[in-house]
């Protein structure tokens, strides 16, 4: 329980972070990007997009609120999948809608796991699809189905991403395929539930290392541009989501 509730604490303090980030740029947090220039009142929504970031983020480290806190981000994080995500992404499937797609189901996946860690006799009675074991397995199934596009840009994009690899690692082009495929596999494991508590503690571990091992150098060096930085920030995101996924298993 101790490790669950490091990982709630931790999942909270990213999205604080996230919001305040946006909220200073005056852009959508982390995570919430890309969104069609053409939409209506975009600017006011990333504002509120911001804020709900914010105000759930802290409201997760609240013990009274926590649970309001966790319907608002799971029903949120839902509707951008489903009004936002899944159209754009039936209308023009290249990699700028679904690798969007598949973040967001990572995201909404850790969000859903935590809502239903925190349910009470209220979400039981009028949500119970959705916060019992059968809402718990469908969230960690959209999680491995997010695991497997972020594995296959491995491949489809190795010239991006095998110069990310350190040099010091040397075989650059290896460690993108066995990272990719450690995606995909893991994916396929949350899926089809072969060993779903180790694939997602695999994938926990591996975000953490890419995240430090890929982008520390860089920071360190003062080469990171405006892309790579929102890379760095939603890699942090992913591996708190993959933590919360992983200890929904305990």
């Amino acid at each position: 329980m101790r490790i669950r509730r490091i990982s709630h604490t931790i999942f909270a303090l990213v999205l604080i972070g996230l919001g305040m980030i946006g909220l200073v740029k005056g852009t959508f947090g982390p995570g919430l990007e890309p969104v069609p220039a053409s939409l209506p009142g975009r600017q006011v929504l990333a504002y509120l997009c911001d804020l709900v970031y914010l105000v759930c983020g802290v409201g997760l480290l609240l013990p009274r609120t926590a649970i309001l806190a966790a319907r608002v981000l799971f029903a949120f994080l839902l509707l951008w999948l489903i009004l936002l995500r899944l159209p754009w992404l039936l209308v023009d499937p290249q990699v700028n809608t679904w690798w969007p797609a598949a973040s967001t189901s990572v995201i909404l996946a850790a969000a859903w796991v935590l809502y239903a860690s925190l349910a009470d006799d209220q979400d039981r009675q009028y949500l119970g699809f959705a916060v019992g074991e059968n809402g718990v397995r469908v969230a960690t199934i959209l999680f491995g189905l997010g695991l497997i596009p972020l594995g296959l840009a491995h491949f489809l994009y190795l010239e991006a991403t095998a110069p990310l690899v350190p040099a010091w690692l040397i075989w650059p082009v290896f460690w993108s395929y066995f990272t990719g495929a450690s995606f995909i596999a893991a994916g396929m494991g949350v899926i089809f539930g072969v060993l779903p508590r180790l694939a997602a503690a695999f994938v926990t571990l591996q975000l953490f290392l890419l995240t430090f091992v890929v982008w520390t150098p860089r920071i360190i060096a003062g080469t990171m541009s405006d892309f790579q930085w929102n890379e760095f920030v939603v890699s942090i995101l992913l591996t708190a989501c993959a933590w919360l996924v992983a200890n929904s298993y305990a």
